[in-house]
């Protein structure tokens, strides 16, 4: 998010379903809860949108936002279909081989283009992992149990 234009809009960048709506979902936050912000989008422009917040009412309030992502309530979000899971409900959960060891924690889940990858903080590693988030390699999440079951491809985990 940065500053756009003299009046105190800002460009946003929306990763909502439907990015033009990203000011239905109520109130956003920052990443630390400390602020919150009603928003509405006043124009599309190029990479995104102009919007307004609220309490922001001169360029330089906007300035003072740039870089700062703002964050919609989990119980704002739709519903996913049972194979689908929303990044934030992934990081955290313990990662266990088929076995049932213990292999590490999700740290973040990234997408390059091609698939979504599970980076895992590895026990006994200072690198993390990148584990492809398919079904063959992640069989099973189990968000209630707070883990996931991964089949990784031969020395994924081996700490090189």
């Amino acid at each position: 998010m940065g500053a756009f234009g003299v009046k105190g809009e800002v460009r946003i960048k929306s990763f909502t379903a439907d990015p033009s709506a990203i000011g239905d979902y109520g109130p956003l936050s920052t990443e630390d809860g400390g602020r919150t912000f009603a928003l509405k989008i006043t124009r599309p422009v190029k990479t995104g949108y102009a919007a307004q917040l609220s309490g922001i009412t001169d360029k330089d309030q906007a300035d003072a936002l740039k870089g700062t992502r703002l964050y919609a309530p989990r119980a704002a979000l739709p519903g996913l279909p049972d194979d689908e899971y929303y990044y934030a409900d992934l990081i955290g959960l313990t990662v266990m081989d088929t076995g049932g060891v213990e292999l590490g924690v999700i740290h973040d889940v990234q997408n390059h283009g091609a698939s979504d990858l599970l980076e895992v903080r590895a026990h006994g590693q200072s690198a993390t992992v990148l584990v492809p988030f398919t079904r063959d390699v992640v069989p099973t999440v189990d968000l209630g149990a707070g883990r996931v079951i991964v089949d990784p491809p031969e020395g994924l985990f081996d700490g090189d």
